[in-house]
């Protein structure tokens, strides 16, 4: 049963590194855009408010590094701090929860028009 649940925690942690890979991509080609293109803070909030496209991807990015970073967070817990079982998933579940409420809400302040 602990070997099922670890192997699909492993599987979630590799399957949310695949979002991420995608995401910092096009996150660092938008960068480069905006920059080569001379764009000031301004222009950028101009372009992303109001936008269901940005609000969408932005958010699917932040739940990803918060669902990949709490079970990062979970198997360092483990090791360094001898965290086991119900204890090591409040701790981390709570981290996860937090870490996606801020990035949630900085989401909403940059695409809400």
């Amino acid at each position: 049963m602990i070997a099922r649940r670890e192997t699909l925690l492993w599987a979630v942690q590799r399957a949310t590194a695949m979002v991420l890979a995608f995401c910092v991509l096009v996150h660092l080609a938008t960068i480069i855009y905006a920059v080569r293109a001379g764009l000031s803070a301004g222009a950028i909030l101009g372009r992303t408010q109001g936008s269901f496209l940005w609000g969408t991807f932005y958010g699917v990015f932040v739940i990803a590094v918060a669902i990949h970073a709490a079970l990062g967070m979970r198997v360092i817990a483990a090791e360094w701090l001898r965290m086991k079982g119900a204890a090591a998933g409040l701790v981390v579940g709570a981290f996860g929860a937090l870490l996606a409420a801020m990035g949630l809400r900085a989401v909403v302040a940059v695409v809400a028009a």
